[in-house]
């Protein structure tokens, strides 16, 4: 059996959550990289994050499931501000803890502290904490 790649992933979560969806509609998939990015965050970046790997015969079924399956999650996220649908869960750069959590990690040599993640609209440029679920009808924005 000749696996490929099929999307990569810097959180393990969402890398299991699609892993669980594809193989509940029948797609021979697996993790390529999981167990090293668990146990040593630091080396995610190194090895380039978690591999969804997928039997090359299923390779087009399990790209359109997994568009429908990130595409169907973006559209129950709406910025509060906008109401755009392009949000994204972010580590934020912009909060003054997380800087002093990679200046004191740098500085002691040890793994790296627990980041704040946020949402991030990448149309309006806003950040927030939560999201409200996105209008039935895309025509409706809602107030600011």
């Amino acid at each position: 059996m000749s696996h490929i790649l099929l999307n990569t992933y810097y959180n393990y979560i969402d890398a299991n959550l699609h892993l669980m969806q594809l193989q509940e509609e029948g797609i021979n998939c697996w993790l390529k990289d999981e167990h090293t990015v668990t146990i040593d965050p630091l080396l995610t970046n190194a090895i380039g994050g978690i591999k969804l790997m997928v039997h090359e015969t299923q390779k087009e079924r399990a790209q359109d499931l997994l568009r429908t399956i990130i595409n169907k999650a973006k559209e129950n996220r709406a910025c509060p501000y906008c109401g755009s649908l392009n949000v994204e869960y972010i580590v934020s750069n912009r909060k003054p803890s997380n800087w002093f959590s990679a200046l004191f990690t740098y500085l002691i040599g040890g793994y790296p502290l627990a980041a704040e993640q946020i949402y991030h609209c990448f149309n309006c440029g806003k950040e927030f904490e939560e999201v409200k679920q996105a209008p039935s009808d895309p025509s409706v924005v809602p107030k600011q």
